[in-house]
C-alpha cells in the first residue's frame, strides 16, 4: 500500500528553523509531482510548495524565500525546509503526491501531517 510519513515538526521560535521530511513507501516519488500542505484550525488547506519530476518549484507566496522543496530519490524521500519561521506558520503540515509528473497541485495520496508551532 501507498503510505506517506512526515517527521521533524515540532515547536519553533520565531526566526528559527525546521527540516520536514517526508519518507514515501509504495510509489516511486521521482516519477511524479510531491508536495507540502499545509492546514491551520479552521483555515483551508493550502499548498505550500510543490515539485514535479522534472524538477519545477513552486512556492505559495507566503513562503516563497524562505522554504525549500527538495527531494531524494534514492531514499524515496521529500524535504521542506523551513527558514525565518513566522508565527503565521504554524499549522499541520501534510505531505502529498500526484499520480502524474506534471501536476502542480497533487493531492492524489496524503500523509498524515505533522505540527508545526511557531512562537513569537
Amino acid at each position: 500500500q501507498v503510505q506517506l510519513v512526515e517527521s521533524g515538526g515540532g515547536l519553533v521560535q520565531a526566526g528559527g528553523s525546521l527540516r520536514l521530511s517526508c519518507v514515501v513507501s509504495g510509489i516511486t516519488i521521482g516519477i511524479r509531482t510531491m508536495g507540502w500542505y499545509r492546514q491551520a484550525p479552521g483555515k483551508q488547506r493550502e499548498l505550500v510548495a510543490v515539485i514535479t519530476s522534472g524538477g519545477t518549484r513552486n512556492y505559495a507566496d507566503s513562503v516563497k524565500g524562505r522554504f525549500t522543496i527538495s527531494k531524494d530519490n534514492a531514499k524515496n524521500t521529500v524535504y521542506l525546509e523551513m527558514n525565518s519561521l513566522k508565527p503565521e506558520d504554524t499549522a499541520v503540515y501534510s505531505c502529498a503526491a500526484d499520480r502524474s509528473g506534471f501536476n502542480l497541485t497533487p493531492s492524489d495520496y496524503w500523509g498524515q501531517g505533522t505540527q508545526v508551532t511557531v512562537s513569537s
